[in-house]
């Protein structure tokens, strides 16, 4: 066992250079409350830029390199008390399962953008070495850390609401609402468009995903079978760009999921209701700090995050009074105090605390795959329902 309670955890990055999107985000969120320090990377697919990305960041020279394999080899001949404590994977999608196996494999835990991985067998494979190893293994699902969908979930579970029978969620962006891809220069819309890298699906993996994820972590529901509509609406392109589905849970309960990113002028509207047999409760991403509950015998109430009558989840997940605004980088933070509390408590070989270790974990990721593998197949379909 390694003794951390006096410094931070020790990081590597795959993925996530130069003009690079989500791995700024992630680094920022890493630093945030000063639980992790980046040690080594291994930051793009091109050697020549992965080099100049780690100097960016000032990576020493021995762990600063060309690829991932490489990487790996450098850590795992490391003196067990020099090595990093975990990898984040912050590549295109296509690259998540080798690398996130080869880790896992040699027994590090792990964080990984979603969707994680491109096939079902690839996520069970994933699933059963994480079992295996008894590593930590996090998918950022980073809406699952605002401090008002932690209360939201707290609020379905304790029954506030009642017996869930109707959850509409929604996540609509306008970015690829014409040919960017086309025209070059969009490294985002170059990989999420292309069928090699992002997967079978555009939308609906990309962010149809964590509509998929939030409806779960806040309901606690299960999809017993869906009905999807998916369709490329911009002409040229490979991927669906937008996607509807109508979903039946176990017990009874109805859903519909919108995933689209051709709404032009939209930014990154993602919304969530939950209807209950005593209420309602509504969520958007855009607005995050506020949570409507609408009880059936009672007026519409808005809470807000960090007042002192939440539940402690959602307190926790706070780190400002109220009516300081927080938002997405600090939901992103959220997720890995949760990887970090569970690395803690694994390494100081004691109990973890649940409410601490609050964070989407591999299975979540496995069960984001099949819903991607089985809207897929339902559009293509004649079927009107496919079975989960």
């Amino acid at each position: 066992m390694t003794d951390t309670s006096l410094r931070p955890l020790r990081c590597a990055m795959v993925g996530g250079g130069r003009d690079a999107f989500i791995g700024a985000v992630h680094r920022k969120a890493m630093a945030l409350d000063g639980q992790i320090a980046l040690v080594a990377g291994a930051l793009s697919s091109s050697p020549d830029k992965a080099r100049a990305s780690g100097r960016d960041l000032g990576l020493a020279d021995d762990r600063n390199h060309g690829d991932w394999q490489a990487l790996l080899a450098d850590e795992l001949k490391r003196p067990a008390g020099e090595r990093i404590d975990f990898v984040s994977i912050v590549t295109p999608n296509h690259v998540h399962y080798p690398v996130a196996q080869a880790f896992a494999e040699a027994g590090f835990h792990v964080v990984c953008d979603k969707p994680l991985v491109h096939t079902r067998a690839q996520a069970d494979a994933l699933v059963a070495t994480v079992a295996k190893q008894g590593t930590v293994f996090g998918v950022t699902y980073n809406y699952t850390g605002y401090p008002m969908v932690r209360q939201a979930r707290e609020m379905v579970r304790t029954g506030e609401i009642g017996e869930v029978r109707k959850v509409v969620v929604e996540y609509n962006q306008g970015w690829l609402a014409s040919h960017v891809e086309a025209v070059g220069g969009n490294k985002q819309a170059d990989w999420r468009t292309d069928p090699a890298r992002s997967g079978a699906a555009g939308a609906i993996g990309d962010i149809g995903s964590h509509a998929e994820n939030l409806v779960a972590t806040v309901t606690g529901l299960e999809i017993d079978s869906l009905c999807a509509d998916l369709g490329a609406l911009v002409p040229g392109r490979m991927l669906d760009d937008d996607g509807s589905l109508l979903l039946r849970f176990k017990g009874g309960a109805r859903g519909v999921l919108v995933a689209s990113q051709i709404n032009t002028g939209v930014e990154n509207d993602l919304r969530l209701r939950v209807s209950g047999t005593l209420g309602t409760l509504e969520w958007r991403q855009e607005q995050p700090s506020q949570l409507v509950h609408l009880p059936h015998d009672g007026p519409r109430r808005v809470l807000t995050r960090g007042a002192p009558w939440l539940c402690e989840s959602a307190r926790r997940a706070s780190r400002l009074p109220a009516g300081h605004p927080e938002g997405f980088i600090e939901a992103f933070a959220n997720v890995y105090a949760g990887v970090v509390a569970d690395i803690r408590a694994r390494l100081a070989g004691q109990a973890v605390d649940p409410l601490a270790a609050d964070y989407p974990r591999v299975e979540d990721g496995a069960r984001g795959v099949r819903f991607i593998e089985r809207t897929v197949a339902s559009a293509g379909s004649e079927l009107k329902w496919t079975p989960w």
